[in-house]
């Protein structure tokens, strides 16, 4: 790995977006709306620089069935692809591809306090629910989960991605990124960036589909619509589940505040909105418009699973497609860690640069004297050489103030006094210790001529 110059910082594009989904589960309906369909849309703007990676490192945090995860980092790959993320385009990776991102961890890690990681939100809830039933604060909470946001960041930082699309409850991940970023820039930057300050993308307008039941659409509630899972048939006996009023076929209806028409709307035009109102209003049967939408969902939905029917058959082309995506992030990530890595002094001996600058720290070790006082309220003092053995031992005085004039009688006294001085202070020599050693410790405090 080559090593670039500190000098000359990489460059970067106009904008960087980046999307990360975790893999513990399949995706919805409403993960399609709120998540798939307006990223691939925002990943076609002009100078914008797209990066889609699925968090599977994020995934063991949450999920320890290894055949689940495993199965989620398929399906996922296979919806985004089928949904028609162009990856031409966009770098799409697993996370667990590219080691540089728990590497950039731990140096992120390093400079991290741990009273920012007490504050995170999703540690605080584990405590706080914890407190609740009167357990351990900490019970049940692994490293994973409390420092998890220092992970985020770096997935984040990698890249210098500009924008995180979040939704609100993940705004606070954002700020830690930013957070972080800027010590590790102020530390080791040297009158350079080497992160830029990431921006949390919370759209106002995010369609968040409701659920079969009215609430928010989860798997968690047991309320979701699939997008691919059991085909047409399965799309269409959940949307037979969608709860409405009692009004019977021929009664007019309000469309306003129901689940059905939200959901509606979320695949309609402008003209097809306002016409199934008119017709719920005029008295269509809540079947029929079931009928309605589970034909406008699918006209837009069977394509797309069709073609993933067609990739999760062929795990080969989805497999090729991440490598291949893990390459192009890699050649993001690979020089600018190269660039830490020389920051932080984690450097390569051959290079020149490695060595040329003395430690500023570096001290050579002289002898010294150490004055203390003892539990008897006596004050002492002891010479010791530079290796930390003790020379001469004092005997007890009563002040502190004379211990000190003997250690300066003892700084001062030239080699013709220095016997003279040995046999008058009220001190031993330490065993196998003459003069002459005492006197060449003594010759470093010397002043300078």
């Amino acid at each position: 790995m080559t090593q670039s110059s500190s000098t000359q910082p990489l460059a970067r594009p106009a904008i960087r977006v980046l999307t990360g989904i975790t893999t513990t589960g399949t995706l919805h309906l409403g993960n399609y709306v709120g998540a798939v369909r307006p990223a691939i849309l925002a990943s076609q703007e002009v100078g914008v620089e797209s990066f889609f990676f699925m968090a599977d490192y994020h995934a063991l945090i949450k999920c320890d069935d290894p055949e689940r995860i495993n199965r989620s980092r398929l399906e996922i790959a296979a919806i985004w692809l089928a949904a028609g993320l162009d990856t031409a385009r966009v770098t799409f990776y697993r996370q667990s591809d590219i080691p540089e991102i728990p590497e950039l961890t731990w140096l992120l890690t390093c400079v991290t306090s741990k009273g920012q990681m007490n504050r995170a939100h999703a540690y605080k809830g584990a405590t706080d629910a914890n407190a609740a039933i009167g357990e351990d604060l900490d019970a049940g909470i692994t490293m994973g989960l409390y420092s998890y946001p220092i992970l985020m960041a770096a997935d984040i930082l990698m890249f210098n991605a500009h924008r995180v699309p979040v939704g609100r409850d993940q705004v606070q991940h954002i700020e830690m990124a930013r957070d972080v970023a800027q010590r590790f820039n102020h530390l080791f930057g040297k009158g350079r960036e080497f992160f830029v300050l990431p921006e949390a993308n919370v759209a106002a307008d995010v369609a968040l589909l409701p659920g079969l039941d009215g609430r928010k659409m989860s798997k968690s509630y047991d309320n979701s619509i699939p997008l691919f899972e059991g085909g047409a048939k399965g799309l269409k006996d959940a949307i037979a589940h969608i709860v409405t009023d009692s009004k019977l076929p021929g009664e007019a209806k309000q469309p306003e505040g129901q689940t059905l028409v939200t959901i509606y709307d979320a695949f309609a035009t402008a003209a097809q909105r306002a016409q199934f109102r008119a017709d719920l209003r005029a008295g269509l049967a809540w079947g029929e418009a079931k009928q309605q939408l589970f034909e406008l969902i699918d006209a837009e939905i069977a394509p797309l699973r069709r073609r993933y029917e067609a990739l999760m058959a062929q795990p080969e082309l989805i497999e090729a497609t991440l490598q291949a995506g893990a390459a192009k992030a890699r050649a993001v990530a690979a020089p600018l860690l190269a660039e830490l890595r020389q920051a932080v002094g984690l450097r390569n001996f051959s290079a020149p640069a490695a060595v040329a600058a003395p430690l500023k720290s570096a001290k050579l070790a002289l002898p010294l004297f150490k004055q203390f006082r003892e539990a008897d309220g006596q004050f002492y003092f002891k010479l010791l050489d530079e290796q930390g053995q003790v020379l001469l031992q004092s005997a007890a005085f009563a002040s502190g103030r004379e211990a000190g004039e003997w250690v300066a009688r003892l700084k001062g006294c030239g080699p013709d006094a220095l016997a003279g001085v040995l046999a008058a202070a009220p001190l031993r020599l330490s065993a196998g210790v003459t003069a002459a050693t005492v006197g060449a410790a003594l010759s470093t405090f010397a002043a300078p001529a």
